[in-house]
């Protein structure tokens, strides 16, 4: 099996509740580093281009970027932790490129960091 992974850093607020309690709206500097895996490479010896994942990458976390996330679809209905951020990214970068990678390739996970040690990973299924 072979994985690229491609970082993007992005800053942006939120304010969680955790166990009925609200949060004061804070910021991070998001580190997001989505992997894409597959068994084959192309005839170029690639899995995928780096250019390409990275440009989708960024287009996802745009609307994000110097922004509350509780403000923005679908955070202003769901609570904006790192998982779900992660569980976010991730279906939305399989959407726009597993069809383009397929067969040899696909969006496997995407992690995000809020700050220095932790870390969210939504893998997909």
């Amino acid at each position: 099996m072979y994985t690229i992974t491609v970082t993007h850093e992005f800053c942006a607020a939120h304010t969680l509740t955790i166990a009925g309690a609200r949060e004061p709206l804070h910021g991070h500097n998001f580190v997001t580093k989505a992997t894409i895996a597959g068994d084959t490479l192309d005839g170029d010896g690639l899995l995928c281009d780096f250019h390409t994942v990275h440009d989708v990458l960024v287009e996802i976390c745009n609307p994000f970027t110097n922004q509350n996330f509780n403000e923005i679809a679908p955070f202003d209905t769901t609570n904006p932790s790192a998982e779900l951020i992660a569980r976010h990214i991730g279906e939305e970068l399989a959407g726009r490129l597993d069809h383009a990678l397929a067969p040899n390739a696909r969006v496997h996970s995407v992690s995000i960091t809020e700050a220095p040690g932790c870390v969210a990973t939504y893998t997909r299924p």
